[in-house]
């Protein structure tokens, strides 16, 4: 009976997964985007739709690394952010209602980067702890206020528990991996391949390299 139970979660994972693959790829209008080009982008603090207080920082570290190596200026996040606090914002759902034109004369930046977390940290999975952040953005020309660009992406880990321990050995190493990935904020690793996904060029609907970049125009 145990065994037969065991072997439809497997399976139902099997299905859950492979169901996963058959998401069409949308397509993406790039026109405005091409006709923009713009050279530098602001980041701005992201929402947190999440119940983990630490994924708008985690993940507002990871954006310069893939935006950068894209071909693009991105103002130092450390300033952008300090800048904001000076001003009286420390809200992200307050600072992303600040008017473009205030965030050009502000920054001189040629477009806004908005980012939205809407999963990020562990979770307690039968017979494994899942790790999995979740994220969407949207680029925004700050001298039109029209929106170049907008994606999403997710990365995640499993723990799976050790089935050679037989099923109580399995749910305990799960509950181990579950406290362990809290404790060292597992989730901080996962934000930064959710932001390569998101915010790397050269992907099927993502981000066009920057004027820095060697592929410059050949998107």
């Amino acid at each position: 009976m145990m065994r037969r139970i065991l072997t439809y979660i497997a399976g139902l994972g099997a299905v859950t997964l492979f169901a996963g693959c058959a998401v069409p790829t949308k397509q993406i209008d790039y026109s405005a985007y091409k006709a923009s080009r713009p050279r530098s982008i602001v980041v701005l603090p992201p929402l947190n739709e999440s119940p983990d207080i630490n994924a708008t920082y985690a993940m507002l570290a990871q954006t310069t690394a893939p935006l950068a190596e894209s071909g693009y200026y991105v103002l130092p996040v450390a300033l952008v952010d300090e800048t904001f606090r000076q001003n009286g914002l420390t809200v992200p759902g307050d600072i992303h209602a600040v008017p473009v034109a205030k965030l050009r004369e502000i920054f001189g930046a040629d477009a806004a980067l908005y980012v939205t977390v809407s999963e990020y940290g562990s979770k307690y999975q039968v017979l494994s702890s899942v790790t999995r952040v979740a994220a969407s953005a949207k680029l925004v020309d700050l001298k039109t206020g029209d929106a170049l660009w907008s994606g999403s992406a997710a990365a995640a880990t499993d723990d799976s528990g050790n089935a050679g321990g037989g099923l109580v050995g399995a749910l305990i190493a799960a509950a181990v991996a579950q406290v362990i990935n809290h404790t060292v904020d597992r989730s901080y690793g996962v934000a930064g391949a959710a932001s390569d996904r998101l915010l790397s060029a050269g992907q099927p609907t993502g981000i066009l390299y920057g004027p820095r970049s060697p592929k410059y125009q050949s998107d």
